[in-house]
């Protein structure tokens, strides 16, 4: 550190956290080139093939029985197989790789933290779209994208020819047969993995390929696992990138509002694809 007196370095104990949370991530291996996507792709290969896509009440109870809170800390199962929709199926591997950190640092996640990561009321009713942190993940448009704007807890951007997006980013698409964002929009929560060129596995088309829970309309097992498309049925794309971890904590700063309004009016009313990225602060990767 060159012109830092030792005796300067770590005054502020928050960025002394923040560096003793990052060397531990670091010693952990790694499998892309960012140590927390790194933890995001270990984490979606230790979850469980198919399982059944629902969006129905067995899939909200699924999700329940993943996530789960013991004398103030908090316990996810991502071994759990069984019935999951988008974006209960890529909330399981955002809490786990916090988990994870948690469990390595001693000291990510706050005890009054871990109750607010539930996906449910303290009444058990599930949180309604944009209210909470499971309400912004769950949201129509960019629910994650969302979260990680009002927590800080990483960057969003859109980057349609793929020059910044690594795999284990998180990534919420919208298809070409939707419209726009919100109301009318068709959409899939995933955790992106990687772009397949042109001629790539027999395909003449270049096919982006992500990891999430996943509907078939023909003979293929439903549920969780890879799947790719071609990249002509991508309308939008919003990529969320886990940078700042230890930032869930701001879910109990009195200045973090229960409700993000924009996320919650999605429900019934449509936006555009250019305010969906000034809510979040997306930035727009060039071509």
């Amino acid at each position: 550190m060159c012109g830092v007196e030792k005796s300067q370095v770590f005054t502020d104990k928050s960025l002394m956290k923040s560096f003793v949370l990052l060397m531990s991530v670091l010693s952990l291996p790694l499998l892309a080139a960012e140590p927390y996507n790194a933890l995001v792709l270990e984490t979606v290969r230790e979850m469980p093939d198919g399982g059944g896509y629902s969006t129905g009440r067995d899939a909200f109870d699924g999700l329940k029985r993943r996530v789960q809170v013991f004398d103030d800390t908090l316990r996810i199962d991502h071994l759990l197989k069984g019935p999951s929709f988008c974006s209960s199926a890529t909330y399981i591997p955002f809490l786990e790789v916090l988990e994870k950190i948690h469990r390595q640092t001693k000291s990510l996640i706050e005890a009054a933290t871990a109750p607010r990561l539930l996906p449910t009321e303290p009444d058990g009713s599930l949180l309604p779209d944009g209210f909470g942190v499971w309400g912004r993940w769950n949201a129509n448009g960019p629910g994650t994208a969302g979260l990680f704007h009002d927590l800080d807890l990483g960057e969003n951007f859109s980057d349609d020819a793929f020059r910044e997006a690594k795999a284990g980013d998180f990534l919420k698409i919208f298809w070409i047969w939707g419209r726009g964002v919100g109301k009318f929009e068709r959409g899939h929560s995933v955790v992106f993995t990687k772009v397949l060129p042109e001629g790539a596995t027999g395909s003449r088309v270049q096919r982006v390929c992500f990891w999430s829970s996943h509907g078939y309309e023909d003979s293929r097992p439903s549920g969780m696992g890879e799947k790719c498309v071609p990249r002509s049925d991508i309308q939008n794309m919003i990529f969320s990138r886990l940078q700042n971890p230890e930032n869930i904590n701001r879910v109990l700063d009195a200045d973090f509002p229960h409700e993000n309004r924009y996320l919650s009016s999605l429900l019934d009313t449509e936006s555009t694809i250019e305010e969906a990225r000034r809510e979040t602060g997306a930035r727009v990767v060039q071509p």
